[in-house]
């Protein structure tokens, strides 16, 4: 399952551009960036949060 996943060369990225900015709209690419952008932060948080509570887990 998950070979099918494999490396992102510069032409697979490319296609995928074209296939948001096609779905999308060149409008709304701005928000849809800034809301993926909001939601990676989120989740480095998140992610940083439970890593933290596990270190304090282990100390204990």
């Amino acid at each position: 399952m998950f070979g099918l996943i494999g490396n992102f060369g510069p032409w697979e990225l490319l296609l995928i551009l074209v296939i948001v900015l096609i779905i999308v709209g060149p409008g709304k690419l701005p928000q849809v960036g800034q809301s993926l952008g909001k939601a990676l932060q989120n989740f480095k948080k998140a992610r940083e949060e439970e890593v933290a509570e596990l270190d304090e887990k282990k100390q204990k």
